[in-house]
């Protein structure tokens, strides 16, 4: 097995492991450190049952269920992303997984089931990478901050459809805002990430509303520049993986109205961001 880097910035594709067969704890601290080191990792032509799917995530961590998709029968923790003429994707926002939680997701694991040829790409940016170019007295500054992020404000255009409030009532219940620091520690390899993103970061704590929307709007857009970007073209059967902590990412639905499906696992963490 080997890790092959995708670009000099991040990412890698895996080979050398089958993930229709249990894995082995050499393959799973070996996929475990590439995930870390790599912040998201690819495995191609992996044709695995939603079984199979479930049995590799349950080697990382305890499996969520998300609030707001529809699952695949008998895997609730398989989230369904389908989007065809009919129901196009709302999700066109850089973001990192569930950060209204109070513990956010240790990574996702997502697979192409119904890929478009040569359209639908994900993009993935490093936020360590760009926590790493910031001027020193930014770090200094952002590492005294805490933000809030909230299930509400990021899922606002779908509490506004007709039914809407109604249908995730629950799930606004379940998760009110939560506050997270604006810098995080990965606690495997302990770089540091700028730990914000436009879909569910509403405002920095600390400081008053004005200089709030000013770091804020400076980090949105610092975060995704080129230079900490890298591109996934997707095909049938190929899996990405990626590690919550440390990336955020941005499909590209250029391939809408076609019909494209995907299924999600995320797995939890056990520890809050520090």
């Amino acid at each position: 097995m080997r890790a092959i880097k995708e670009n000099s910035c991040l990412g890698a594709s895996i080979e050398g492991i089958d993930l229709t067969k249990p894995l082995s704890d050499k393959e799973v601290s070996f996929i475990s450190n590439s995930l870390a080191e790599y912040e998201v990792i690819f495995f191609k032509n992996q044709r695995i049952e939603p079984s199979e799917h479930r049995e590799f995530a349950l080697n990382f961590g305890s499996l969520q269920t998300h609030p707001a998709y529809p699952t695949v029968d008998g895997y609730p923790e398989i989230t369904i992303l389908e989007n065809d003429r009919d129901n196009p994707s709302k999700i066109e926002e850089w973001h990192t997984d569930m950060t209204f939680r109070e513990i956010p997701p240790l990574g996702s694991i997502l697979i192409g089931r119904i890929v478009p040829p040569k359209v639908g790409a994900t993009l993935f940016g490093s936020l360590s990478k760009a926590y790493e170019s910031l001027p020193e007295k930014m770090k200094l500054k952002l590492g005294s901050l805490s933000a809030v992020h909230s299930f509400e404000y990021g899922f606002k255009e779908s509490l506004a459809e007709p039914g809407g409030r109604e249908r995730l009532k629950q799930a606004l219940i379940d998760n009110p805002p939560v506050t997270h620091p604006v810098i995080r520690t990965h606690p495997i390899t302990g770089r540091k990430s700028i730990f914000v993103n436009k879909l569910f970061t509403s405002h920095i704590n600390e400081i008053n509303e004005e200089e709030s929307k000013e770091i804020l709007s400076f980090l949105f857009e610092h975060i995704k520049k080129d230079e900490f970007l890298m591109k996934f073209e997707w095909e049938k059967d190929f899996i990405a993986f990626w590690d919550n902590r440390s990336i955020l990412h941005k499909p590209d639905n250029d391939y809408w109205p076609q019909h494209r499906k995907m299924e999600r696992i995320t797995i939890d963490d056990t520890l809050r961001p520090s």
